[in-house]
């Protein structure tokens, strides 16, 4: 049961991070253009990062080695 209380606590600030993160999207200004900008820019990163980790997984186990 003492582990109920340390996930509500994460829950709350997650909830509350989410809040505020929005009001400062939305907020005035170029703010929501940054956003979505940054946003592209962390979802290509990750999916480069992620293509080049699975073809270094896949070469590991790959018959070809020179």
């Amino acid at each position: 049961m003492d582990t109920i209380t340390p996930m509500n606590v994460l829950v709350d600030n997650i909830t509350e991070m989410i809040e505020l993160f929005t009001d400062v999207a939305m907020g005035e200004g170029l703010a929501p253009l940054l956003v979505l900008i940054g946003t592209i820019l962390i979802v290509f990163t990750l999916g480069v990062f992620g293509a080049l980790t699975l073809g270094a997984i896949g070469s590991l186990f790959s018959a070809n080695s020179s």
